[in-house]
């Protein structure tokens, strides 16, 4: 059986460096709250809870809150959650990826000089939440070719597209392609970040070349799922699991090659434990 593990596979540096900040906070006494899960790892965050973190799931909850540190998760949040941080007194522990704050600062900016904000990616995440509530205006969240083409804008509209971090490049290329037909005064800034795009094709290129491949990530990891549906439309045999229990007798036999990938949000010890199961069992 040839095994085939992604470089890319597991944690990135923005979720990577939020969970670090948790555990530093644990470990000097605080009484910890995250603002939503801290990432989209049931196993991580159940962790977290056994050492007495706390998720707030939302604004009417955040303002109840009358001590204690509150940690910002790496998706980001909007500037009214800063805002209630500060009028409550309770110390901010921002942990926002840096390639997200960037995109809160320039829709913020864009947004002020009267420029129309759409932003590439699921209206219902949390990273896309937040880069709405940067904007200055009513931002516009596309997803599908349908919403791209559906759209309509007054002819002299200056227009700003980014991207959620985590969106499929091919699909962003796609809906700015069908966006810069219509003829507006369009500024694109390709936002993915570097460490996604480089998942994304990775995963391709290993899934094109494999009997089965394994997607491992959190059920409600937006960039999981990703990554699921590009190695599907490469290898039929491709399967989404949370943990290693989810694998259990899905792989098909007689196969020769297994390729492994998993989403930013997956820890190290549950890719290990899903490559040694494959290795040992095929």
């Amino acid at each position: 059986m040839e095994i085939r593990l992604a470089k890319t596979a597991g944690f990135c540096f923005g979720v990577k460096r939020a969970v670090e900040k948790v555990y530093e906070q644990i470990e000097k006494g605080k009484k910890i709250y995250t603002f939503g899960p801290i990432i989209h790892n049931e196993a991580v965050v159940a962790d977290l809870e056994k050492k007495g973190v706390e998720v707030i799931e939302d604004v009417e909850s955040l303002r109840k809150i009358k001590e204690g540190s509150v940690v910002i998760r790496s998706h980001g949040v909007s500037r009214e959650i800063y805002d209630i941080l500060t009028k409550q007194e309770l110390e901010c522990i921002d942990a926002t990826c840096p390639f997200v704050k960037k995109i809160h600062r320039i829709v913020e900016k864009e947004s002020g000089e009267g420029k129309q904000i759409i932003i590439i990616g699921n209206d219902s995440h949390p990273e896309v939440e937040g880069i709405k509530g940067w904007c200055q205006n009513a931002a516009i969240v596309i997803e599908s070719a349908s919403q791209a083409q559906n759209l309509k804008l007054p002819e002299n509209q200056k227009v700003c597209t980014v991207s959620q971090t985590t969106f499929n490049y091919n699909k962003f290329q796609e809906l700015v392609e069908i966006i810069s037909k219509k003829g507006y005064d369009i500024n694109v800034v390709n936002t993915i970040c570097n460490a996604t795009e480089e998942r994304q094709t990775e995963a391709a290129a290993i899934a094109e070349e494999v009997d089965a491949m394994i997607v491992i990530g959190g059920t409600h990891s937006s960039n999981t799922r990703k990554l699921f549906e590009i190695c599907k439309e490469k290898c039929e045999n491709t399967f989404y699991i949370q943990t290693l229990d989810d694998l259990y007798g899905k792989l098909p036999g007689g196969i020769g090659s297994v390729g492994i990938t998993a989403g930013a949000s997956t820890p190290n010890n549950i890719i290990e434990e899903v490559q040694n199961y494959v290795r040992i069992n095929f």
